[in-house]
C-alpha cells in the first residue's frame, strides 16, 4: 500500500515513482513474479517488457460514486475495463471481489463475475475481506449452476489481529481437494511490528507510516508484548529482524499460505514450539463453537470422552530445505 502517493492522505503511506520503480525491479530481479493492485502498475510492466511473465492480481475497484461503487454488475464491468486500460494490458490473471457490500445478492456477483471470465478478460477469480459464510455460499452456488468459482481467499492477518484464524482458514482448508491459497495483507499490523528502538527511532523522526487500519503512531501495552515475544526468536533460526519472523508464522501456521513477503523469510522456518509460543504472548478468543467443540485441529472432545481416538495426519506447511542467499 506504500507504492506511490494518491493514498498518502488518508494514511497509507508514500513511494515516489522513483523509489517505487526501483522497489518492482528489485522485486522482479530477485524472482517475484505476481504483482498485487489496484490497478496502477501499467507504466512499469510495459517499460519492461514482462507482462505475460508476471501474475497480475487486481481488485474491483469501488468509488465513491453511485454507478460506480459496490460489487453490481455495472460496478464490476468499469472497474474491469478501466483496469484493463490503465494497466496496458488485455486480460487480469486474477481478479479480486474486493469487499462484501451487504447490498449485492450473491447471485448477481457470481454471474457477473462469471460473465468477466467468459470473455477472456479474467482469467481467475478470488475474494478479499468477505465473511466466511458468504464466501462458502457464493462458492456453492457457483457449482451449482456451472459458474466460475473463486479459488483464492485474501484478507488481513498478522500475529497481533488473528480473527482470521477463526472462520476463514477453516474455511479454505474445506474448498476444494487440497484447500485454497490464502494471501494475507497487513501481515506486519501498518508496521506496528517493530523493536523498541525502531519505535523510538520514529517517535524521534516523526515519521508516521500507515495510519489508515489505527490512527496511532505507537503500539499499545498487547502490540508491545507481540513484539517482545518476536524478538526473542531471531537468534534461535538465524533471522536479521522481527519483521521476518512474524511473516514465517503465517506461512507456517496452516497450509497454501502466500504473503507478499520479504526475501529473509522465504529462507527460515520455526518449529512448532516457536510457533505455539509466539501465539501464547497475547490471547486468543476462537470464539463460540470453537470454545465448546474446539476447531478440528484435535480429536473433539466428545468423541474423546468415549473413546480413545488419534487425529488423522494432516497436510503440514512447506517449509525451506535450502537456505537462501539474501542481502
Amino acid at each position: 500500500m506504500s507504492i506511490g502517493g494518491k493514498w498518502e492522505d488518508i494514511g497509507m503511506g508514500h513511494m515516489d515513482k522513483e523509489l517505487s520503480l526501483k522497489l518492482l525491479d528489485s522485486y522482479y530481479d530477485n524472482g517475484g513474479n505476481l504483482t498485487d493492485t489496484a490497478n496502477n502498475y501499467g507504466e512499469w510492466t510495459k517499460k519492461r517488457g514482462i507482462r505475460d511473465r508476471l501474475f497480475i492480481a487486481i481488485k474491483i475497484y469501488i468509488e465513491q460514486k453511485v454507478m460506480y461503487v459496490g460489487n453490481n454488475a455495472k460496478s464490476l464491468h468499469l472497474s474491469v475495463e478501466a483496469s484493463l486500460k490503465k494497466l496496458r494490458t488485455y486480460y487480469i490473471d486474477l481478479l479480486y471481489l474486493h469487499w462484501w457490500d451487504w447490498d449485492t445478492s450473491i447471485e448477481e456477483v457470481m454471474k457477473a463475475l462469471h460473465m468477466v471470465v467468459q470473455q477472456g478478460k479474467v482469467l481467475y477469480l478470488g475474494v478479499s475481506d468477505t465473511p466466511a459464510w458468504v464466501v462458502s455460499k457464493a462458492n456453492q452456488y457457483a457449482r451449482d449452476h456451472a459458474l466460475t468459482q473463486f479459488i483464492i481467499y485474501q484478507g488481513a492477518w498478522n500475529l497481533m489481529e488473528r480473527s482470521f484464524e477463526r472462520e476463514i482458514i477453516p474455511m479454505a482448508k474445506s474448498e476444494g481437494d487440497l484447500g485454497w491459497p490464502l494471501a494475507p495483507w497487513n501481515i506486519l499490523a501498518s508496521g506496528k511490528i517493530r523493536t523498541d528502538d525502531e519505535e523510538r527511532r520514529r517517535r524521534e523522526s516523526g515519521e508516521k507510516g500507515c495510519t489508515i487500519m489505527e490512527d496511532r503512531r505507537e503500539r499499545n501495552d498487547n502490540q508491545k508484548l507481540v513484539c517482545n515475544g518476536l524478538e526473542e526468536v531471531p537468534n534461535q533460526i538465524g533471522a536479521k529482524s522481527i519483521t521476518s519472523v512474524a511473516i514465517v508464522y503465517l506461512m507456517q501456521k496452516t497450509v497454501n499460505v502466500f504473503p507478499i513477503a520479504n526475501i529473509e523469510a522465504l529462507s527460515i522456518s520455526l518449529t512448532e514450539e516457536q510457533i505455539k509460543s509466539l501465539k501464547s504472548v497475547v490471547g486468543f478468543d476462537p470464539g463460540f463453537p470453537n470454545t465448546m467443540i474446539g476447531d478440528g485441529t484435535e480429536p473433539s472432545i466428545f468423541l474423546t470422552n468415549a473413546a480413545p481416538i488419534e487425529k488423522l495426519p494432516v497436510t503440514i506447511p512447506l517449509r525451506p530445505t535450502t537456505k537462501r542467499a539474501h542481502n
